[in-house]
């Protein structure tokens, strides 16, 4: 997991060269100004959903896990608060890995919290169990799905 100022992007492109097209979407329009929903950057290799969510508690996000996609998310109006464990240390699967929606689920507790502002960015990895809208309240976020 990465969590990092936005002006900071560039120095991860070594890890994950999709983040100079996320860099160049962030670029051309701000993501306040973009409409609810898929976009594509580039197919199903890159795409963003852009979404107004609630926050809901930490008792009640629930880890979760992706296999074929890199999260980067960005929270741009409001805080995210995202709980996180490393894959190998989850064990109380509550939905088996759906290969179709990309997604499962633990029951486990998180191992840290963090606070993903505005001006902020978090990569996910496929090893990366996060919870993500673990706080109260409304929260706009982008959330750029990267293909492996």
């Amino acid at each position: 997991m990465i969590l990092d100022d936005q002006r900071n992007m560039s120095r991860y492109q070594a890890v994950l060269p999709a983040l100079a097209k996320i860099k160049a979407f962030l670029a051309e329009q701000p993501l306040a100004s973009r409409a609810a929903g898929r976009h594509e950057l580039d197919g199903d290799r890159l795409y963003v959903n852009i979404g107004d969510c609630s926050g809901k508690g930490r008792e009640a996000a629930r880890l979760e896990i992706h296999r074929r996609y890199v999260d980067v998310q960005i929270a741009f109006e409001n805080c995210d608060v995202i709980g996180w464990k490393p894959l190998q240390e989850c064990s109380q699967t509550t939905a088996d890995y759906d290969a179709a929606s990309d997604i499962g689920f633990f029951g486990d507790a998180s191992n840290a919290w963090f606070d993903l502002v505005p001006g902020q960015f978090a990569i996910l990895f496929p090893e990366d169990a996060h919870a993500p809208l673990a706080g109260t309240g409304p929260v706009r976020k982008a959330i750029f799905k990267v293909m492996l």
